[in-house]
């Protein structure tokens, strides 16, 4: 035992340099590069084909790729394709045994950070590796350090990582304090009113009202007096004098969403309240000024329907002073993830479920619904997101979510079909569906055959029992009891 007089320290663990992923289908190449990186003090994860390297990229935070360029399941370039459209600053190293010039080349306008010949300089390596997390961690910071400086600048209800979000929300920060009008588009579901909030919010009129009109939803007719107001008796049912949104919105902020569904008339109206500040509530003949910023949205093409004669061309230059445009969710999958968690937080405390002590969400989904999630094309964008999210966490039964919950047209769409429904495809199903359809027939046909004994069954369609399993609760195949 150690003397009471003698202090004995013990040393803390030292964090890695960095976590690499080696993604090669030769095991002594993997072998051979974990031992290099291991003695540099890097972490390292491993995966022996282009599968299933992309599932422990999508499921780990990584600071460099090393990936081989020939692999039987698929291309090193193929690989480097799918991981750039969810993730464009990891740093990836392609290997290859043909050190072509043309490779390179191909290699480098794909978006890889540098490639390496077999057999390469261990050294060379080493220090590229090195220069090139450094260079990432680097840029990394200073892209937060320009956003601590701008912490006035909060946005807490918009989620987002990926490059053109950061660049939505730095001209977001950037027009905010001004009084220029703006003009956000998007499709559906994109966000657009949850910009417009916070263009207002970090505006010198952020004490001042915010007033939202869905343009689209109120008859002409009543859509003026909403606006403008009225005065008693300018019409059968006006029985007193109202105020209309311009005036509430005195000194502070109107947003009108669906811009693009103004008649012509209102159009004219609308206009000249932005060219005078100035209107006629309806039935009178005095005049209100106002000093109101106007932020349009729209998920219409307004430069065409301005072509078209159905939009002001001189409203439309009012309008779009300033334009931000909104990506829609299927350009920004490197958002998924953070928007899965910020919504899981949401309807877990909304529905007091699977929360820890600290009020948190324990909720995550198994890997091949967070694959599914990634691979869907989202038409309804976030909205839709979200929408997907607070079915999950209404239906999850434990705090990991499996895909049994995620809706039927995600699934379908992905090509994922309940084994209930397997054998009964439309005429006009997908190859994926159509795929999923026989591996689900196929898979139901060997439970059968051996009493629905997993391990059996595995064995029969010569596949590991894991396997197996995770194609089970892909396709919703229900686990019955084997019979005695």
């Amino acid at each position: 035992m150690p003397r009471p007089d003698v202090e004995t320290r013990v040393d803390a663990p030292r964090a890695p340099r960095g976590r690499i992923l080696v993604i090669d289908d030769e095991a002594d190449i993997r072998e051979s590069l974990e031992l290099l990186l291991e003695a540099e003090g890097y972490s390292v994860a491993t995966a022996e084909n282009a599968a299933e390297g992309l599932r422990r990229f999508e499921s780990g935070v990584f600071d460099l790729v090393l990936l081989d360029l020939m692999m039987p399941d698929r291309s090193g370039l193929e690989v480097l394709d799918e991981i750039r459209r969810r993730d464009r600053e990891t740093p990836i190293f392609l290997i290859t045994a043909y050190g072509s010039v043309e490779v390179a080349v191909e290699a480098l306008k794909s978006g890889a950070s540098d490639y390496f010949s077999k057999p390469w300089d261990n050294e060379k390596l080493l220090i590229e590796i090195d220069r090139q997390i450094a260079r990432t961690r680097l840029e990394r910071e200073n892209r937060e350090l320009r956003r601590a400086l701008k912490e006035r600048y909060a946005f807490p209800n918009i989620v987002g990582k990926s490059e053109r979000m950061l660049r939505v929300l730095d001209l977001v920060a950037q027009v905010a304090p001004s009084k220029s009008n703006i003009l956000i588009t998007g499709e559906t579901g994109t966000g657009k009113e949850l910009i417009a909030k916070a263009i207002h919010a970090n505006s010198p009129r952020a004490d001042k009202p915010f007033v939202g009109v869905n343009s689209g939803s109120l008859p002409p007719d009543l859509l003026e007096s909403t606006l403008f107001g009225h005065v008693k008796g300018a019409f059968t049912g006006a029985v007193a004098n109202r105020r209309g949104y311009f005036e509430i919105a005195n000194h502070g902020t109107i947003f009108f969403d669906e811009i693009g569904t103004l008649t012509p008339d209102m159009q004219v109206k609308l206009l000249r309240v932005i060219q005078e500040r100035e209107f006629m509530p309806v039935g009178s003949t005095e005049t209100i000024r106002v000093d109101v910023r106007i932020l349009a949205a729209t998920n219409a093409d307004l430069a065409r329907l301005v072509e078209e004669g159905k939009f002001r061309q001189d409203l439309y230059y009012r309008l779009n002073v300033i334009n931000i445009h909104l990506p829609p969710l299927r350009e920004r999958k490197e958002d998924i993830p953070l928007l899965v968690e910020h919504f899981f937080q949401i309807y877990c405390r909304e529905n007091n479920k699977f929360l820890d002590p600290q009020g948190r969400s324990l909720l995550r989904f198994e890997p091949e619904a967070m694959h599914l999630l990634m691979d869907y094309h989202w038409p309804g964008n976030v909205r839709e997101l979200e929408n997907a999210i607070e079915r999950a966490v209404v239906l999850a039964t434990s705090e990991v979510v499996p895909v049994s919950v995620l809706p039927e047209q995600l699934l379908q769409s992905t090509g994922v079909r309940t084994a209930e429904r397997a054998g009964a495809l439309p005429p006009d199903a997908s190859l994926f569906e159509k795929v999923a359809d026989f591996e689900a027939r196929t898979i139901i046909e060997a439970l059968e055959a051996v009493n629905y004994s997993q391990t059996e069954a595995a064995a029969l369609l010569k596949i590991p029992l894991s396997t197996l399993n995770q194609k089970i609760k892909r396709l919703g195949i229900p686990i019955r009891k084997r019979q005695s």
